[in-house]
């Protein structure tokens, strides 16, 4: 005997359960240090290519490349942020024609709603003034709300960027780390786990990337048809929005409409409308499965089940984590004996891990047996 036992499975699934439910607590007791150490870990795996060009091929000291790498990513990301910034303040020159659009449609409003209703427009003022007044009351509470939440963003942003930095300066003492706890024999699997998730992470940002670039460029093209202005500022920023799943292509959604409304006319309105509705599906039906799904090899159901958890527990930055961390997991999964039917269930069904494969050898010796077993649980599985 080698001094093990198993355990039942009703207890080894309430042993998974309870974990679950522990480290779920923790995550949301840990939200202001893990979400941005996650970001971090990311931005840092992504731009690790350029720390080791800048170490290798320039000469720079480790110190030195680890922060020119994240600020020559701040850089980057400050230059749209300030093109934004232009187009918006160009878009503040057309505030007054918004002003005489919004008027004339206010007025056309209150004329429909008296000829279907029978609501005198003196009346539909005292109601419209009643709930300004109670609106303002709660002004201070909402600025206030605004106020914090800019303040977080400023924080989140601040500790991604220290992270990474650190990341990337400790990045073997990190792996040397992982290495010593394990034994010998495990040290090429575990080298083989950390580049397998960096070359992962590499593609998975690298194809939110080109989704952002699609994305956008079908916004360029579908505004420019219906002939709106400033296209090319609302099809930037539906591409950087469309990031965030379900909530980024609705806030561009509204977005683009407003902009639309104030500077167009009605028409024009539902014709973004319908084209950014049928951009959002050709992504989710074909751009993201194949250009970004495709590199986490984490399958549809687990994805959007780890978006509604993410959102749950850490909000839109979880959402956004949840499936570079769900494909992370996989990749762990994948490689521990014991885990690795976890690292089965979360990938497609095409998709056969070593373990799966040497089950089905022993209980069926030849391709034939096999076949004709699975073909067996298909037809129990049909309707009569």
């Amino acid at each position: 005997m080698d001094g093990t036992f198993k355990l039942p499975f009703y207890v080894k699934f309430a042993c998974v359960l309870l974990s679950i439910l522990i480290l779920g607590y923790l995550f949301i007791l840990g939200q202001t240090i893990l979400v941005p150490l996650i970001l971090g870990l990311l931005f840092a795996l992504l731009l690790l290519p350029v720390a080791v060009f800048l170490e290798r091929k320039l000469k720079f000291p480790r110190s030195l490349a680890s922060i020119i790498s994240p600020v020559l990513f701040l850089v980057v990301l400050g230059l749209v942020i300030y093109f934004l910034g232009m187009q918006l303040s160009k878009l503040s020159a057309e505030w007054p024609a918004f002003e005489s659009q919004l008027k004339t449609s206010f007025e056309q409003m209150q004329v429909w709603v008296q000829q279907q209703f029978g609501i005198k427009q003196s009346e539909q003022l005292d109601y419209i003034t009643e709930t300004a007044q109670k609106s303002v009351s709660t002004g201070t509470g909402v600025l206030g709300q605004v106020l914090l939440s800019m303040s977080s963003i400023f924080v989140l942003l601040i500790f991604t960027f220290l992270y990474t930095f650190f990341l990337l300066l400790y990045r073997k003492h990190i792996v040397k780390f992982l290495i010593i706890n394990f034994a010998k024999d495990h040290h090429a699997t575990v080298m083989d786990a950390v580049t397998s998730i960096q070359y992962m992470v590499k593609k998975y940002l690298i194809g939110l990337f080109l989704q952002m670039l699609i994305v956008g460029g079908l916004t360029f093209i579908a505004l420019t048809i219906v002939g709106v202005k400033y296209a090319f500022m609302l099809a930037v920023i539906t591409g950087l929005l469309n990031v965030l799943p379900y909530v980024g292509i609705a806030t561009a959604m509204l977005l683009s409409c407003i902009i639309t409304f104030a500077t167009g006319n009605t028409s024009h309105v539902l014709f973004v409308f319908i084209s950014l509705v049928v951009i959002h599906a050709i992504d989710g039906n074909f751009v993201m499965p194949k250009i970004v799904g495709s590199k986490v090899k984490v399958n549809s159901l687990f994805a959007m089940i780890g978006i509604v958890l993410g959102e749950m527990i850490w909000g839109i930055s979880g959402m956004f984590l949840a499936i570079p961390a769900l494909a992370i997991c996989k990749i762990v999964f994948d490689r521990v004996q014991g885990l690795m039917p976890w690292g089965f269930l979360l990938g497609e069904e095409d998709e056969e891990p070593p373990m799966f494969k040497n089950i089905l050898k022993k209980l069926f010796p030849d391709k034939k047996a096999e076949q004709k077993a699975l073909e067996q649980l298909d037809d129990a599985n049909d309707i009569k």
